[in-house]
């Protein structure tokens, strides 16, 4: 009886998620839609070869590597601090007020948020009329990283806080007045009794925001692209769209999307074995 109603979510998930990883073998063929997968050409590993061998390799792999990293290390402990600054409101309705306004962001669209960010930064946007300039910031290389990273935290540091805000709820209120008893200050009760509550939650959310490192959003990179911040703003995600689907060299696009999967796989396993280690044997 059980197994029957296990059987629709059963077939679907053959259907769109096991049926689809064979497209894998897209990447070791000459890839012919009229032939298909069975009838192209095989050419194993050439496509591997020719994407390391690539001027531009480096380039994307930096760019990628940068903007995820930089993104890290910035946007990773802004939900924390968001946290704990909400948890010292003990005020509900203020709370909840605070919580609408920087949870609201999440809910707009990636594109509608570039599209913002495109008249926000515009020559004639409200920042260059703050500053008196006329300056196209998204035209600037060097400001690509910048205006990605802050955009995103802007928009999903307050929903990401959620997860914390909530496990801080847990916190013991017996350790807290005793803190305060002790004459523990804010920062004093946040290290010593706040963070150890949530460092469970901290140590799985950094694992599983370290393994996916090279996995740069690509609508938010392509939509923020220009052709003049191109040596920055292209990265691998992109590059395989422009390969894939707008060159049709399905093949060739196929080996690059596998090659930035494997980096994230062996990413994601360095990183729990480190944090592990760390954190006395105790991994994902």
């Amino acid at each position: 009886m059980y197994v029957f109603f296990l059987m629709p979510a059963l077939v679907v998930t053959i259907i769109f998620k096991y049926l689809p990883m064979g497209g894998i073998l897209m990447a070791f063929e000459d890839y012919n839609v009229r032939l298909g997968i069975l009838g192209s050409e095989w050419v194993g590993l050439d496509y591997f070869k020719r994407f390391l061998s690539s001027p531009d390799f480096m380039t994307y792999l930096l760019n990628t590597l940068k903007l995820s990293l930089y993104g890290l290390l910035w946007g990773f402990p802004m939900p924390i601090i968001l946290a704990l600054l909400l948890n010292q409101i003990r005020s509900v309705g203020i709370k909840k007020k605070i919580q609408l306004l920087i949870y609201a962001p999440n809910f707009i669209s990636v594109i509608v948020l570039c599209g913002m960010v495109r008249m926000f930064l515009s020559p004639v946007g409200p920042l260059n009329q703050i500053l008196g300039t006329s300056t196209n910031w998204m035209t600037m290389p060097k400001a690509f990283r910048t205006i990605y990273i802050a955009s995103g935290i802007w928009q999903g540091a307050g929903w990401a806080s959620i997860m914390y805000t909530a496990a801080l709820s847990n916190v013991s209120k017996e350790l807290e007045e005793a803190a305060m008893l002790d004459g523990a200050n804010i920062l004093q009760q946040i290290w010593y009794v706040q963070l150890p509550a949530i460092k469970n939650i901290i140590v799985i959310q950094f694992i599983l925001s370290a393994g996916n490192i090279m996995s740069v959003g690509f609508e938010k990179a392509y939509a923020l692209q220009t052709g003049m911040n191109l040596p920055t703003s292209e990265i691998i995600s992109t590059y395989v769209y422009k390969i894939g689907l707008l060159n049709g060299d399905y093949g060739y696009s196929t080996a690059v999307g596998i090659f930035n999967s494997i980096i994230n796989v062996i990413l994601l396993l360095v990183v729990n074995g480190i944090v592990s280690k760390l954190n006395d044997g105790e991994g994902l």
